[in-house]
């Protein structure tokens, strides 16, 4: 039977991942900053845009000169010339002219507005008619509309999206100051495993571990050094552990099979410099055997052996810990990037644990429904099969049909719902 120190509930250890800090900071160019997380604020070093632009085709005109302009009595207005896209106009309005002007373009000095073509027409070349009232500075953008100088930008911490990297172009920001991304060094222990290019014999499988953590560190925007694959030998598990230490900004061992690989590990752990315990167990399934731990100030986890149970607690518990190392939030409790489904059948779960259970989604009428799929402890079909995992409380004793559930995905963007 295995022991463990106390359990703790996944909001505990929720808390415990939101001690954790940022790896470092570099700074990368614009084209490379993508995902990542700003280390520090951003302010505006000066007004977006900065000079008045137009919003829409038509004429640049002194707005009081179109007062009382309708279509039954439209104004009347000299054209003075045009305006050119990329070209700071040379052209000065004066009253009762109108200067032709292309969406973008810089507003002519003079001018206060731009009527927009639906509501021109030309006489003869000289000429023109404008049949709508407008008003100053309508359909136009002025200095600083986007973005003042000295205005706050972006904040640290932030994950940089598209848009923020057209802002930060649009403002000559061609280097941005970013947290490192974190190396997750990764490596699966047991007599049993072997490379996935070896024919398994009797008793034997292939390192799957290695591949579905390290694709999710890089999902996540980590870097995985895989460490290849380790017997059940403390001295062997102890020299590549330091190893990994040396080169990485966090240590993820999942364990073999057996009960006493999980022994193992921790032996390991103990043995490591700075090291200190902060979970022996947690209170969910699966995943209840789980180690964290801390060397310094880097995370040591040991997590289960069995794939399916490795993959949930890294889908539940280490997104949060790469965030919080990559310099972003992760530190809360509760689903995140989930969606709201009708749970297809009933659910039964023990009380003084969470559930997470693996669910298929499908889309009927306007309703996301999530059906479990349920499978024998270690099979990686079911995940396979599963959009995302429900969390049942451990305060409950299960859930029932027809509830409304929300689900944890495994695809950010669910294929049902593009």
């Amino acid at each position: 039977m295995e022991s463990f120190f106390e359990l703790k509930t996944p909001a505990e250890v929720f808390e415990i991942i939101g001690r954790f800090g940022p790896v470092g900071e570099e700074t990368v160019s614009l084209e490379n900053a993508m995902g990542r997380v700003l280390s520090r604020d951003l302010v505006s070093p000066e007004d977006l845009p900065d000079f008045l632009r137009s919003t829409m085709d038509g004429y640049a005109v002194k707005a009081k000169n179109t007062f009382g302009a309708s279509e039954g009595l439209p104004s009347l207005f000299e054209v003075a010339g045009e305006v050119l896209m990329g070209e700071a106009p040379g052209i000065v309005v004066k009253e009762g002219q109108a200067v032709k002007i292309p969406t973008g373009a810089m507003l002519p000095k003079g001018a206060d507005g731009v009527v927009m073509k639906e509501y021109c027409e030309l006489v003869d070349r000289e000429t023109l008619e404008v049949s709508r009232t407008i008003f100053p500075l309508e359909n136009v953008i002025q200095p600083g509309d986007d973005f003042g100088r000295g205005d706050p930008l972006l904040n640290r911490g932030h994950r940089l999206r598209p848009q923020d990297l057209g802002v930060m172009a649009g403002l000559g920001l061609v280097q941005v100051p970013v947290f490192q991304r974190p190396r997750i060094a990764v490596i699966s222990t047991g007599d049993e495993i072997v490379p996935v290019d070896r024919r398994p014999l009797p008793g034997q499988v292939r390192d799957m571990n290695r591949y579905t953590l390290g694709a999710l560190c890089h999902r996540k925007g980590a870097e995985a050094l895989c460490m290849g694959v380790c017997p059940d030998n403390f001295e062997a598990l102890r020299e590549i552990s330091l190893k990994a230490l040396d080169q990485a900004d966090s240590l993820w061992i999942s364990g073999g099979s057996s009960v006493g690989t999980r022994d193992l590990t921790l032996k390991v752990f103990d043995t490591l410099p700075e090291f200190e315990l902060l979970v022996h167990g947690i209170s969910i399934s699966p995943g209840k055997p789980t180690i964290i731990g801390r060397c310094g100030a880097k995370p040591v986890i040991g997590l289960p052996g069995h794939v399916a149970s490795a993959l949930v607690v890294a889908e539940v518990f280490m997104t949060r810990l790469i965030s919080r190392l990559s310099g972003g939030a992760g530190s809360g409790g509760g689903i995140q990037g989930g969606v709201e489904a009708r749970l297809s059948r009933n659910i039964e779960s023990a009380n003084g644990r969470e559930d997470y259970v693996r669910v298929k989604l499908a889309q009927e009428e306007s309703i996301l429904t999530a059906t479990p799929v349920f499978g024998k402890s270690g099979l990686i079909s079911t995940l396979v099969e599963s959009d995302g995992l429900i969390r049942i409380d451990m305060n409950t004793e299960g859930l029932y049909e027809g509830e409304m559930v929300e689900v944890m995905l495994f695809d950010p963007v669910w294929g049902g719902l593009s």
